[in-house]
C-alpha cells in the first residue's frame, strides 16, 4: 500500500499531462484554468476539476474567429493613401467595419455625375434611420487635381451630403486609377475639365469585398438596396 499514493499522483499528473497537450487551437473554445492556478498557467478546453486541488476550473476566456483578417478579394489590402474632405489622410482599410457604398465622380462634372450623385442619395432614402449609421456612402474624385479637400468639403455642404455616412476621397492619380481598375470603372481626361467615364455604383461588405454593381443613370436600385439591407443587422 505504500507505493499506492505515488502511483495514483502519476496517473494523475499523466493526465492532466494528456489533457493540457490535447488542446487544439478552436476558435470557439473555452478555456479554464483553476482558480488556485495550482498548475501555473496550464488551461484545459474543458469545464473539468483540478487534477491536483479537486475544485471546478473556472473559464478563463472565449476566443473567437479572427475578425482582423481580410481576403485577397478585399479592397483592404490596397496601401494607397487619400485625403478626405476634413483633410484627414486614411487608407481604404480605415473604412473596414462598414457596408460601403461606392461611387467615382468629379464635381465639375455637368452630365453623368449629378444624376449619379442623385442615385446614391435615392439609395441613401431607402435605408432605414436605425440602420445609417451602419453604412458609409463614399465619392472618390477621378480628378484629384481640382478636387482638392476643400472642394470637395464644399460639394458635400451644397449637395446635402456632409452628414456623418458621407465620406468624399482625394487620392494620387495612381491611386485613383488602380481603384478605378479593382471597380471596372473607365474614364479617361477629354479636356482640360472633362471626363469621360463608367457610371457604377459598389457595394462593398464591412470586409471590403465586392457583393454588388449597380450600372447605369436613374436605374431601379431594387437589387442594390436589397444587397445593402442583406449585409445590415
Amino acid at each position: 500500500m505504500k507505493y499506492l499514493k505515488p502511483i495514483i499522483i502519476l496517473v494523475v499528473l499523466a493526465i492532466s499531462f494528456s489533457s493540457c497537450n490535447s488542446k487544439k487551437s478552436n476558435p470557439e473554445t473555452g478555456y479554464y484554468q483553476c482558480p488556485m492556478q495550482c498548475e501555473g498557467d496550464k488551461t484545459y478546453t474543458k469545464p473539468e476539476t483540478c487534477p491536483v486541488c479537486k475544485m471546478d476550473l473556472q473559464l478563463l476566456e472565449t476566443k473567437i474567429e479572427n475578425t482582423n483578417s481580410i481576403s485577397d478579394e478585399s479592397i483592404f489590402n490596397l496601401t494607397s493613401t487619400w485625403n478626405t474632405e476634413e483633410n484627414q489622410q486614411i487608407e481604404l482599410k480605415d473604412l473596414k467595419g462598414k457596408t460601403l457604398v461606392m461611387v467615382m465622380i468629379y464635381t465639375s462634372c455637368k452630365a453623368a455625375c449629378p444624376r449619379l450623385v442623385a442615385d446614391m442619395r435615392n439609395i441613401e432614402a431607402k435605408i432605414p434611420d436605425d440602420k445609417i449609421d451602419q453604412l458609409n456612402f463614399v465619392l472618390i474624385s477621378i480628378d484629384p487635381k481640382t478636387d482638392t479637400p476643400e472642394r470637395l468639403k464644399s460639394f458635400a455642404i451644397e449637395n446635402y451630403m456632409d452628414d456623418p455616412h458621407w465620406t468624399f476621397l482625394q487620392g494620387t492619380e495612381t491611386g485613383v486609377r488602380e481603384f478605378a481598375n479593382v471597380l471596372a470603372v473607365k474614364y479617361k481626361q477629354i479636356s482640360p475639365i472633362d471626363f469621360s467615364h463608367s457610371n457604377i455604383i459598389s457595394v462593398f461588405n464591412s470586409q471590403g469585398e465586392l457583393i454588388h454593381q449597380q450600372e447605369g443613370l436613374g436605374v431601379d436600385n431594387k437589387e442594390t438596396v436589397d444587397s445593402i439591407l442583406n449585409q445590415l443587422k
